[in-house]
């Protein structure tokens, strides 16, 4: 249950990596630990940035000067019917050393997002000439094995309206510190408002916008406690950094509204296994400080649909984006004009 939780405050990344069974893939030797990892990771890593990078906007018509919206928004990013996502093909012709206990040199294996269990593997090696070592384990499934199929984020946004037809936005998580968790999201971006600058905008029915943001979320799991391998000072470093470009349409209406977006994101998550960690089983027994980073890029076209609906200063939006991860934004706001 602790491992789930931790899943919802780091954007399923750092849980992925705790259920990795460290242990046994260190026993593989380093090479082959960080090449199963990597694969392993890519998939929920990709979701995780996808799923940050919404949420910029719920209308395209930009805010007067000095007008304000605080929102609290959240995003749903789902992977449920992403099976090329679920799972990846070793090849042990890739590997030093990990071979399958069934014998294949080829397969189907979970990524950190998939249902696949029971794979068994084992490494084998001559520690002393004429007598072999040999260390099996099971390879680590995924999110869905534990009925799974979205990867969340949430935070707070504030917009302001600055000179005619622009706003800035900020977006913040407040930072979370608990014994063995860090974690911590902020943003900023820009909304311009094109119609502003035409005779007719008081009259047109929509507005066109241009909306840039960044985000960057910071994650940190200390896992030295769990006693999952021999070692100190044993935890992830996760950072994620995103870029959102897009073109933003609405309608201008009183009570409900109707916007969509057209746009570009690209993104990185970086991933840094850090601490001592002794490998004390098998044939490759030996010491690892700071093992190995995990780089994972991310990029694709995105487009999004939404409504919102105006009470007064409170307001509710929903939109859905379209992409490589699908994400359901909503958020709560209020706006002061």
């Amino acid at each position: 249950m602790k491992r789930i939780i931790l899943l919802l405050m780091l954007c399923s990344f750092s849980f992925g990596i705790s259920q990795s069974n460290l242990n046994d893939l260190l026993a593989a030797g380093l090479n082959d630990a960080e090449r199963f990892t990597s694969d392993w990771l890519a998939p929920v890593s990709e979701a995780g940035i996808y799923s940050i990078s919404n949420g910029w906007y719920n209308s395209a018509d930009a805010k007067p000067l000095g007008g304000f919206e605080i929102s609290i928004i959240g995003n749903i990013t789902g992977f449920k019917n992403k099976d090329d996502k679920k799972a990846f093909t070793l090849n042990t012709e890739d590997y030093e050393n990990l071979q399958f206990v069934d014998g294949s040199t080829s397969r189907e294996v979970s990524t950190a997002l998939g249902d696949i269990q029971g794979v068994r593997v084992f490494v084998e090696a001559e520690v002393v000439p004429g007598v072999p070592v040999r260390e099996e384990f099971e390879l680590p499934s995924g999110l869905a094995s534990e009925d799974i199929n979205f990867v969340p984020s949430g935070y707070i946004q504030a917009s302001v309206g600055l000179i005619k037809g622009t706003e800035i936005k900020a977006r913040f998580l407040p930072k979370i510190d608990t014994d063995d968790v860090k974690i911590g999201l902020f943003g900023v971006g820009i909304q311009h408002d094109f119609t502003e600058h035409l005779p007719a905008d008081k009259v047109l029915p929509i507005a066109i916008s241009g909306v840039i943001g960044y985000t960057r979320l910071n994650g940190e799991y200390d896992f030295t406690d769990t006693e999952i391998i021999e070692g100190a000072n044993q935890r992830i470093d996760t950072r994620f950094n995103s870029w959102n470009f897009s073109a933003v349409v609405s309608t201008k209406m009183p009570i409900i509204n109707f916007y969509g977006g057209l746009g570009y994101m690209t993104g990185k998550s970086e991933t840094d296994i850090l601490g001592t960690y002794v490998v004390t089983s098998g044939p490759f027994q030996s010491t690892y400080e700071d093992p190995f980073s995990i780089t994972n890029k991310v990029n694709g076209v995105m487009a999004s649909v939404g409504t919102k609906l105006k009470l007064g200063f409170f307001r509710l939006n929903a939109d859905y984006n379209i992409a490589e991860f699908n994400t359901l934004t909503f958020g709560i706001n209020f706006e002061f004009r």
